[in-house]
């Protein structure tokens, strides 16, 4: 809606179950003007400039490589281009105990 009848847009999950959780929304509220893909956030499967806005919601946290993530978003942005980002901020080190993959599953 957000984008208009002739606007596009693209959602992108490193998990099949998501993307698939994605689609099935898409179509049951039957909307047409997006696709889904499968990549991660420091690699984005889309070509250089191409987006007009690069909404990140809870994502870059999970990222161990964050200035790649930053290059990545600049690559894909369209000049004039603009970065939404929802996220959790750490302000100290995590304890061992919480730096487990189970622990970032929630």
């Amino acid at each position: 809606k957000q984008v208009g009848s002739n606007g596009r847009v693209i959602g992108i999950d490193m998990t099949p179950e998501m993307l698939a959780k994605a689609r099935g929304i898409a179509k049951k509220d039957g909307v047409t003007n997006v696709s889904f893909r499968l990549g991660e956030i420091e690699h984005l499967p889309v070509g250089d400039c191409v987006a007009d806005c690069v909404i990140s919601n809870c994502v870059i946290n999970l990222s161990p490589d964050k200035p790649q993530v930053y290059r990545e978003m600049n690559r894909v942005l369209a000049p004039g281009g603009r970065v939404s980002i929802s996220d959790v901020l750490r302000m100290s080190d995590l304890p061992e105990e919480l730096k487990t993959a189970q622990s970032y599953a929630c």
